[in-house]
């Protein structure tokens, strides 16, 4: 069987050790040009000496001459010849499918037109017509392919981030499920709410506000470096540290909350402007160890995070209020020497043994110096006297009896309260006021308990409103100011 040598990339045909094929012709046809006059030459002398023997040395010196300079301008005449015909014919049109091929590794494919003689043999032409069709289907598959990336790049990269699409394509197992295990930063934000919101605007009304609002929140998010997983109504999650983790992940997040409760509230002014009503978001981060890939089956995946740290990062949003940035321990560790915050909190999470510990960041220090506005002074809010009852509320879910109680100061979001009995704070509680007013009933008001105890109230209540109906919040501000 005949071995066939194969010619890889790093060995290419016209290497070093090649010659062009001007070169390789023309020597070659040299060579064997010589070699038969050379034959010719001595059997022309060898009959000579044997057919004439009268023949004297001198004669056959002579003799050799001329057939020597008869053999030179022989094969001289057939070396020009031959190198015109050569060229026309072979070499240069083939020199010409080189020089071609080399500008379209470093041009345009518009240089990759060629013209030749009329008369070129039929092989070359089919040649260059071979590889005019090959050249033209492999452009159009490239324009294909580049046009399809781009799509998934640009159409994908409004599902996921640019960076996970590329990581993704770029990746030979980026299709495939999977994943490995790194320490990320979660921020998870919320809209308060937002389902008593979506009653009162009409829906097209509501999805402008709401598209509005998460464009906003996208660019800071992308500002940080943070990765979006996932956008759930008026809910983001955003990760920092994937694809790729960095030392400054966790503090990135926090700056971002901070950015976004900065934002919101410029849109907020906004909206007042365009007759919508404000927005209020509380943010939640935390800081752990979590599962990173391609999650699912192979007829439906998604690449996120999945572990014990989004779920208390969820947990720890859970617990937020309108305005509010709230961060866990472990991500406290971390920036302890850039924030400040409030005195830190702590309540127990269903599944974990100990309590999870909890901090208020007001500010972020150098290189982002950002700061939240002032928060609401209720000691100054207006003694307002309105009985009304509540109830515990867990996991969304209204738990045990009514308890009674009244108010003692409002303020534009804040509720001072004495209830029959202590409830702890970060409690969510759903308020109703058991009464109406100029026609109008009012709705349930939901608000969690922000501090209880407070020995200088005897034991009255600060309860955050977190969620209430435009109209009712409309009233409460109009009785304040006339109270005021």
């Amino acid at each position: 069987m005949d071995e066939k040598k194969d010619i890889s990339p790093a060995e290419p045909a016209a290497g070093n050790n090649s010659a062009s094929i001007r070169r390789v012709l023309l020597k070659g046809i040299f060579w064997r040009i010589l070699i038969i006059e050379g034959i010719l030459l001595v059997w022309s002398l060898f009959f000579r000496v044997l057919t004439d023997h009268h023949a004297a040395p001198i004669d056959l010196f002579w003799y050799a001459v001329r057939l020597t300079l008869l053999t030179a301008v022989i094969i001289l005449f057939i070396t020009i010849t031959f190198q015109r015909f050569l060229n026309r014919k072979i070499i240069k049109p083939l020199e010409a499918i080189a020089a071609s091929n080399r500008q379209l590794q470093s041009s345009d494919a518009a240089s990759g037109d060629l013209s030749i003689p009329e008369d070129t043999p039929n092989e070359i032409k089919e040649i260059i017509t071979t590889r005019a069709d090959l050249l033209s289907t492999i452009l159009k598959v490239s324009d294909d392919r580049l046009r399809l990336n781009n799509f998934i790049r640009e159409m994908f990269g409004r599902y996921l981030s640019e960076k996970i699409v590329d990581n993704i394509l770029e990746s030979p197992e980026g299709h495939k499920i999977g994943g490995h295990r790194k320490t990320v930063t979660i921020l998870l934000s919320d809209i308060r709410g937002f389902t008593g919101l979506s009653e009162t605007l009409d829906p097209q009304n509501m999805v402008l506000v709401l598209n509005r609002y998460l464009e906003k929140m996208t660019k800071i998010i992308m500002h940080y470096d943070g990765v979006i997983d996932e956008i759930v109504g008026d809910s983001i999650m955003a990760v920092f540290g994937v694809p790729e983790g960095r030392d400054t992940d966790a503090e990135r997040a926090v700056a971002c909350a901070l950015a976004m409760q900065i934002t919101l509230a410029e849109l907020n002014r906004e909206f007042s402007v365009d007759g919508y009503p404000p927005l209020e978001m509380g943010v939640g981060i935390n800081t752990g160890k979590v599962i990173v890939g391609n999650i699912g089956s192979e007829m439906r995946m998604k690449y996120g995070v999945v572990g014990t740290a989004v779920n208390i990062a969820s947990r720890i949003e859970a617990n937020t209020v309108g305005g509010q940035v709230i961060i866990g321990e472990s991500t406290y560790n971390l920036i302890k020497g850039l924030v400040t915050c409030e005195t830190p909190q702590s309540f127990m999470v269903k599944g974990i043994k100990t309590p999870l510990v909890i901090y208020t960041v007001s500010s972020i220090g150098p290189p982002y110096n950002l700061q939240l506005g002032p928060t609401s002074d209720n000691r100054n809010g207006i003694p307002i006297k309105l009985a009304f009852r509540c109830w515990k509320v867990e996991d969304k879910n209204v738990i045990g009896a009514p308890l009674s109680g009244e108010t003692l100061r409002l303020d534009t979001n804040v509720i001072t309260a004495d209830l029959q009995e202590t409830v702890t704070p970060l409690t969510d509680l759903k308020i109703s006021f058991e009464f109406c007013v100029e026609a109008h009933c009012f709705g349930d008001i939901y608000a969690k308990v922000i501090s209880s105890g407070d020995e200088a109230r005897n034991g009255s209540h600060q309860l955050q409103i977190t969620s209430i109906n435009p109209k009712d919040r409309h009233i409460l501000d109009r009785w304040a100011l006339e109270a005021g």
